[in-house]
């Protein structure tokens, strides 16, 4: 009797039983001034970083159109090529798109997503392929094997996949990648590093566009004292009061505008404080951010700052130096070497340095350097100079 008194008892006091969510207790706590970053995925960062941020969209068009502009050499075997079909295929891609395009989109896409695809089209054993064309970065999707390494690639448009399948002969599509310390797979891009400073300077560019909509000026407060100095408003005239102030007074098009002030109502302007005063310089940290990442000189993007080069020349001597020759030379060997095992020969793209204006000095310099060399003979110094043997007819010395 004394234990069914106790779970009586213990009955009674517990709560009644009740149907809920199993995920009901948890919920989402948003703080006031917590940072809202944007995706990182590559249509978001095509979108804000590129097509929506003029510092992201001019490095990569300045990257990629300086890269795709300087010519390449082919060459067989260590001997160079001006007519030969992977050469005449590199001039004329396919037929809406010359080299320069080609390889700016290829490059665009590399820059944008840290991969680019060249497809093949055509062309049977030991022939090259009779077209190439640029294959979208967000719509391709590798498919690894058992042992890691790529089996095929999946196309996606519009709900519909196209697999090209990865074999022993040579592969339908080249995957050019940059370096990812934590993907065996895809590759790391500049606008993934600075989607940050992105973020930055587009709010800040949005904080800007929020204050010329307001006349350009701070904000002000409008004080209110009624007759018997009490300070409240009715529901009435604040109403009157905030579409007022809305019609007339917000917009660029009112920026001036005087105002219209009934009894009661005292207007107090406000100044800039001074984290107003830093936003400007934010933004433009930002922007060196961006620039830094793609390893374009501030100088080049007309972004005022730190005048790290003496002056335009050099700052675009740099630029070739740092940025553009060391992609143009990984991009044209992988180019190369893919091309090669279709032909089945040893095929080499590499940038014909002679015709860069930016490296005209330099390579004046070397060029009269060696040819001075004495000690040097004729196929030492065109050796140097990345040339050819000069072609010998039987019995030369």
């Amino acid at each position: 009797m004394v234990l069914d008194l106790f779970r009586k008892a213990e009955k009674d006091a517990a709560p009644p039983e009740r149907k809920a969510s199993a995920a009901g207790a948890v919920f989402a706590w948003s703080g006031a001034g917590r940072a809202a970053w944007s995706p990182r995925d590559t249509a978001s960062l095509t979108r804000n970083g590129f097509a929506g941020n003029p510092v992201g969209f001019r490095a990569v068009k300045l990257i990629a159109e300086a890269s795709a502009a300087i010519p390449l050499v082919m060459s067989e075997g260590g001997q160079r090529f001006d007519t030969h079909p992977v050469a005449g295929l590199m001039a004329r891609p396919n037929p809406l798109q010359g080299r320069a395009e080609l390889l700016e989109a290829l490059y665009g896409q590399l820059l944008l997503s840290g991969d680019g695809y060249l497809e093949a089209v055509g062309g049977g054993l030991g022939e090259a392929p009779l077209e190439l064309h640029v294959l979208r970065s967000d719509r391709m999707t590798l498919i690894p094997g058992q042992d890691g390494w790529p089996v095929a690639y999946d196309y996606a448009v519009s709900g519909r996949k196209h697999r090209f399948t990865v074999g022993v002969d040579a592969s339908p599509v080249c995957h050019i990648k940059s370096f990812h310390p934590q993907d065996d797979h895809y590759g790391l891009s500049p606008m993934q590093a600075a989607a940050t400073a992105i973020d930055v300077h587009n709010s800040a560019s949005r904080w800007s566009k929020s204050l010329l909509d307001n006349a350009a000026r701070p904000s002000g407060a409008i004080v209110y004292r009624s007759a018997d100095g009490q300070g409240t408003m009715s529901a009435d005239q604040y109403d009157r009061l905030i579409d007022e102030m809305a019609s007339h007074h917000q917009g660029a098009a009112n920026a001036g505008r005087p105002m219209l002030l009934e009894g009661g109502l005292d207007w107090k302007p406000m100044g800039f404080s001074p984290s107003d005063m830093e936003f400007q310089k934010t933004k433009e940290a930002a922007a060196r951010e961006i620039a830094l990442a793609f390893g374009v000189p501030p100088m080049l993007l007309g972004i005022p700052g730190d005048a790290t080069y003496a002056n335009y020349q050099e700052a675009n001597r740099a630029f070739y130096r740092l940025t553009v020759l060391p992609l143009t030379q990984r991009v044209s060997a992988a180019i190369g070497a893919w091309l090669g095992r279709f032909v089945d020969a040893d095929i080499v793209l590499t940038p014909d340095l002679d015709q860069i204006p930016a490296l005209s000095v330099e390579r004046e310099a070397r060029w009269r350097r060696i040819g001075e060399a004495d000690f040097l003979s004729k196929d030492e110094k065109r050796a140097l100079l990345g040339l050819p043997p000069l072609a010998r007819e039987v019995g030369d010395d």
